[in-house]
């Protein structure tokens, strides 16, 4: 093994519809590769060759989605992150310029600084559950939008309204019951929908955000679930001053479903 890749790498990936700029740290590397099947594997030939300790990209509207499945399948260190904690960083550092190659930089330092911890990645159904959850509220809102619209538009324009309405209900009904028939073919998610449909004002819906959005519950402490939630309070205190506590952060489709 060369002096080159005897020590551990930290890689940031800028995500782009046609390409990935990544960025290897240690190494002051910056690579260009097309975001197609063939180009991800090619990238990932060449990642191979380092010790990795992680690589970080962003959820930038799941175009991370074909190289995260390529790189789990490689057993490689992958974690998508919020672009927000990325902005806060490039903030706090003074980083105000921005090209795809600069993303791809403050990301791997973002990486190798802040170490964010690499989970096991979510399996499939998991996967297929959060996706029915998003066409779900893309439903949701688009329902409410029609709705509203009734209030405003002529009452010649109602019926059309209307029958739009009632299509997306029955597709609702459809994306439900294939969360459904997803969390039977999990015993343990089996479970743990049981016990919280057992509890008084939780229904179906609240249930399957859970599942979907917060598969960590049940294996983690109430403290770590409330703030990956979103609900825990947070201490405003300086000197003498107790301030007021504050909910933030957190996981919004959970903490908004929960609200509800």
């Amino acid at each position: 093994m060369s002096r080159k890749t005897q020590h551990g790498v930290n890689i940031g990936i800028d995500v782009g519809k046609q390409q990935l700029d990544v960025y290897i740290h240690e190494r002051d590397v910056h690579i260009v590769a097309e975001n197609t099947s063939n180009g991800i594997k090619q990238l990932l030939g060449r990642i191979g060759r380092y010790q990795v300790e992680r690589i970080v990209i962003e959820a930038t509207g799941r175009y991370e989605r074909p190289f995260y499945d390529a790189a789990v399948q490689k057993k490689l260190p992958v974690i998508i992150i919020n672009p927000l904690q990325v902005r806060r960083y490039a903030g706090a550092v003074g980083q105000l310029a921005k090209t795809d190659k600069i993303d791809a930089s403050l990301i791997a330092q973002f990486a190798a600084t802040v170490k964010p911890p690499v989970r096991d990645p979510e399996c499939k159904i998991a996967r297929k559950i959060r996706d029915l959850l998003a066409r779900r509220r893309q439903l949701m809102q688009m329902s409410t939008m029609e709705k509203n619209r009734c209030h405003i538009m002529p009452k010649e324009l109602h019926g059309d309204i209307n029958r739009l309405i009632q299509h997306l209900n029955k597709h609702v009904e459809k994306v439900d019951n294939m969360l459904d028939k997803l969390i039977e073919q999990h015993e343990d998610w089996q479970r743990k929908r049981e016990i919280l449909l057992s509890m008084p004002g939780v229904g179906p819906v609240v249930v399957n955000t859970l599942l979907g959005d917060l598969p960590e519950l049940g294996s983690l402490s109430p403290k770590q679930v409330a703030a990956l939630t979103g609900v825990a309070p947070y201490n405003h205190d300086s000197g003498k001053l107790r301030g007021k506590r504050r909910i933030k952060g957190g996981r919004h489709s959970v903490r908004t479903i929960l609200y509800m």
